[in-house]
């Protein structure tokens, strides 16, 4: 059996890493496999001896020989099924980006939409066309819980969703997914905040760096739950090998941090002296309209359950993470 790279030597030898089928004969399907997450995760599952098999809307030739791209596009319900049955378990990672655009009627639609009728779509195809697939992991996000509430502990697992459009969208989400349990094991990611040097939220964080700028947004005292684009995955890779893992687990890191000590880590790994404006709250909600809400609130959120499963995190604290990013 292939070892395990970016757990610890305990991780190594808990029961959570014992397959039944050798890796080398496990074929891995992942929608939303060209995005950030999914281009990391695929690295690490090729290094452990997986084939991956991307379910894309636009399939293109991959230069790997262990990668292959096949249709899979759920708007228009078209799939590749003979692809579908090659896979023994599926990492769904796709969904219409929540950042980006502004919350306009038909953007929220499409956000909603790519998320519940893309994976209720998912798991009918799999049910039918898919008898060897037994795991299914399958993203969510920390917008399940709103915004933190004064005097609260961090947001567990437990916790009802909000009532908001993200909260009601990851409910309808998850439960999407959960009706794969009839013939999958099916673990669920609410995923923070992802830092990674390739994209994402970190790239919109830094974008002023060079010239030695770094945004403070509204207050600074808003909380963020982050987690590094190599935990990420990692959790990734460890929910699908895990077979004792099912339901709902927040994939951020142990420690959140405030934005102004997020950015003011990233300033002190930079080194000399930088310039910290204020962005006023006002000014916010009208550059972003409603989807100012999610930079401006905070969330606090606990990362005991998957600790509890055994998993260690290789950046457990900010300076850790930023410094391996800047």
């Amino acid at each position: 059996m292939l070892k395990p790279r970016l757990f610890s030597n305990d991780c190594r030898r808990s029961k959570y890493f014992r397959r039944q089928i050798p890796a080398s004969m496990n074929t891995i399907g992942i929608t939303g496999g060209t995005g950030l997450i999914g281009r990391q995760l695929s690295k690490m599952l090729i290094a452990r001896g997986y084939a991956v098999t991307i379910l894309s809307r636009h399939p293109r030739v991959s230069d790997q020989k262990a990668i292959k791209q096949v249709l899979f596009d759920a708007e228009s319900e078209k799939c590749d099924s003979n692809a579908l049955a090659q896979l023994t378990g599926v990492i769904h990672l796709a969904g219409e980006p929540v950042a980006g655009k502004r919350w306009t009627k038909a953007q929220k639609s499409k956000i909603f939409d790519s998320r519940v009728a893309g994976t209720k779509f998912l798991v009918d195809q799999l049910r039918e066309h898919a008898p060897l697939c037994k795991t299914l992991v399958a993203a969510s996000a920390i917008g399940y819980y709103g915004a933190d509430k004064p005097g609260q502990s961090p947001f567990s697992e437990q916790d009802p969703n909000a009532e908001d459009f993200l909260g009601s969208t990851c409910r309808a989400w998850e439960a999407a997914a959960n009706a794969a349990e009839g013939f999958s094991r099916v673990a669920l990611l609410r995923t923070g905040i992802v830092l990674s040097g390739e994209g994402g939220a970190f790239k919109e964080f830094v974008r002023t760096l060079p010239l030695r700028v770094l945004p403070i947004l509204s207050t600074g005292r808003q909380v963020i739950s982050w987690i590094h684009i190599e935990d990420m995955a990692s959790m990734y890779l460890y929910a699908l090998e895990n077979p004792d893992m099912h339901g709902p687990y927040n994939a951020v890191a142990p420690n959140p941090v405030s934005n102004q000590t997020l950015m003011k880590t990233i300033g002190q790994h930079h080194g000399g002296p930088h310039f910290y404006p204020r962005v006023p709250a006002v000014a916010l909600r009208i550059a972003l309209g409603e989807m100012s809400v999610e930079v401006l609130k905070s969330c606090t959120v606990s990362a005991e359950k998957i600790q509890s499963t055994g998993f260690r995190f290789r950046y457990s604290d900010i300076k850790s993470a930023v410094s391996s990013l800047i």
